[in-house]
């Protein structure tokens, strides 16, 4: 048996933390379909392209170089053979990856990407050897795995994220801290949600709020969601 586990979310909602805990502790392929988006924005920044040239972007993203990493353990992911996974975290990537997100000629590139990715993982010859995985992102519970066997929207007030988030990248959730990440958060989910559905459940989605919750917690009750395979 195969099991595939969506988990859909705005930014800084602690999906990829806890899809990553998770597909750890159920031995599954982890996905990352927002690190992709970020490797797609680095491959653009580096090329030197316009952003405003959606057809080119499109392009670049067709035959960009990239190699996914599946393993809960040690994301990477390299660029022509150049592991960029600490660049895609970096600043000067976040302004600019909802340009590509929001490209509705090299989205539906990544979509299919995505899509074949959690496919393999549920034949014997994938990273899991077929026991499944655990994707997260934008649009994973309609667009990439409507047919999940698990699918989770995770969310949590906007104070929550943006606290979050700071912590994540400062260490700190005081008052500047927290302003300075704001654009990060709400503003790549103003951004994304125009071609992206993730702040409202769809149905047969599972809604759970993780505000008042702690990382344990919140890992805990999508564990209980998840069966053994």
């Amino acid at each position: 048996m195969a099991l595939t586990v969506a988990i859909d979310g705005p930014s800084g909602s602690g999906k990829s933390t806890v899809a990553r805990a998770v597909a750890a502790a159920r031995r599954l392929a982890y996905l990352d379909t927002g690190a992709m988006y970020r490797a797609a924005a680095c491959w653009v920044l580096d090329s030197g392209a316009a952003f405003d040239d959606l057809d080119g972007v499109a392009a670049l993203v067709r035959d960009m170089p990239l190699t996914v990493g599946l393993d809960p353990a040690g994301e990477r992911f390299t660029l022509d053979g150049r592991d960029v996974t600490a660049r895609i975290r970096e600043p000067e990537v976040s302004r600019v990856v909802s340009r590509v997100a929001t490209n509705l000629k090299a989205r539906p590139l990544l979509v299919d990407w995505q899509r074949r990715l959690v496919a393999a993982e549920r034949e014997p010859g994938g990273w899991s050897g077929g026991r499944g995985i655990v994707a997260e992102g934008r649009d994973i519970t309609t667009v990439i795995a409507p047919d999940a066997e698990v699918r989770i929207l995770l969310t949590a007030s906007e104070e929550a994220r943006l606290a979050r988030r700071s912590l994540e990248l400062s260490g700190s959730a005081d008052a500047s801290a927290v302003a300075a990440t704001r654009d990060q958060v709400v503003r790549r989910d103003r951004d994304d949600s125009t071609v992206a559905s993730f702040m409202e459940a769809a149905d047969g989605v599972t809604l759970l709020d993780s505000s008042a919750l702690t990382l344990e917690e919140t890992i805990a009750r999508v564990l209980a969601l998840v069966p053994e395979v």
